[in-house]
């Protein structure tokens, strides 16, 4: 059968384990210095008493402990728990002390004398000792809530961020797979080998939306082997009028971004600005300090007939970036570009979400 002892907390024991032989040790020397010291036969006699007696008072004192906590577990009434376990532990110290002593005193071979002095020197010393432990095993209990309370509050947060982060998956607009399948189409009476490299790069595009429906990051390189293909599949209903200009650091090719994250800045390029030879639309993509790649492109808006929410993919990007910690930045400036810094994550910020 297991003995279970009242706990207070999970450093109970350890507290124990170091307070009682201390305790045990400090109340012989203080009481019986000259008998303890005598003899091996005396100092150990005194010391396994004493330890017996002093684990015994701190089970009691960590029911009465637990007692109250149990009866008033609530915070606004700490201060009524403190006082009266502190009330009720002082009535056991002093019935604990004037116990011992006596006991002490009952057996002549210990040659202890009781008296009234010697027993308030020790009441008062074991009891300021207890009300020193009370609020020492309040602060570490606090401590270890504040603990557990810090670990499912970032738990929380964490599901929360991946939640979220799936919910504001950016999806691939369904006129691209419209558009996609009417130049392959095209390209299959006019050419068939080029249909064929483009069925292949398309089945690559499609490939990786699937294959990273349930992931929240990507390298950097994966995502531009991604973007080649895609914009094969543009260029091959664009021409050159759609234009890619790649320029990154290999370093930060390892580095992670959501995936479709380039690809909804440039599908969102094309959407708003006019495509042509005469007028082509140029993206760029470079690298920069601090780990950003910077998405630029030249503006030149389309006329549109009726109200379309082009910016609802960016908006998208802009929140999901925020639960990672990491702005995105979007600058539309007066020299007729638009650019857009994409932060890039480490391994050790993959690690948080």
């Amino acid at each position: 059968m297991k003995i279970r002892l009242p706990a207070y907390n999970v450093k109970d024991n350890i507290v124990m384990l170091i307070s009682v032989p201390l305790f045990a040790l400090v109340f012989n020397m203080a009481n019986f210095f000259n008998q303890y010291f005598s003899n091996l036969q005396h100092f150990i006699a005194f010391t396994f008493i004493s330890i017996l007696c002093f684990g015994g008072y701190f089970i009691i004192c960590k029911s009465i402990d637990v007692f109250f906590k149990q009866r008033f577990p609530y915070e606004k009434d700490l201060f009524q728990r403190l006082l009266l376990t502190i009330l009720v532990i002082l009535l056991a110290t002093a019935v604990f002390t004037y116990a011992l002593l006596h006991q002490y005193a009952y057996f002549s071979w210990f040659n202890y004398e009781f008296n009234q002095l010697g027993f308030l020197w020790n009441y008062f010393a074991l009891s300021i000792m207890n009300i020193f432990f009370t609020f020492l095993m309040e602060g570490i209990d606090r401590y270890n809530n504040w603990k557990i309370n810090l670990a499912e509050t970032d738990k929380l947060n964490a599901t929360y961020k991946q939640s979220q982060l799936i919910g504001l998956k950016s999806q691939v607009n369904p006129h691209f797979l419209f558009n996609s399948l009417n130049s392959l189409s095209s390209l299959i009476e006019e050419n068939e080998e080029k249909a064929e490299i483009f069925l292949d790069e398309m089945s690559k595009v499609y490939r990786y939306m699937l294959r990273n429906e349930e992931e929240q990051l990507v390298t950097l390189d994966t995502e531009l082997r991604f973007i080649h293909s895609y914009m094969h599949l543009l260029q091959a209903r664009f021409g050159n009028g759609l234009q890619l200009k790649v320029s990154i650091t290999e370093a930060y090719k390892k580095l992670l971004l959501p995936p479709l994250t380039l690809q909804l800045i440039i599908e969102n390029a094309f959407t708003q600005n006019i495509v042509s030879k005469t007028s082509p639309l140029i993206i760029e993509l470079s690298s920069v300090e601090n780990n950003i790649v910077i998405v630029k492109n030249n503006v030149q808006p389309k006329t549109i007939t009726e109200a379309v929410d082009f910016e609802t993919g960016v908006d998208n990007l802009v929140n999901k970036y925020k639960l990672l910690g990491r702005p995105l930045q979007v600058h539309d400036s007066n020299t007729g570009y638009r650019t857009i810094a994409v932060p890039l994550l480490t391994k050790k910020e993959e690690a948080i979400i």
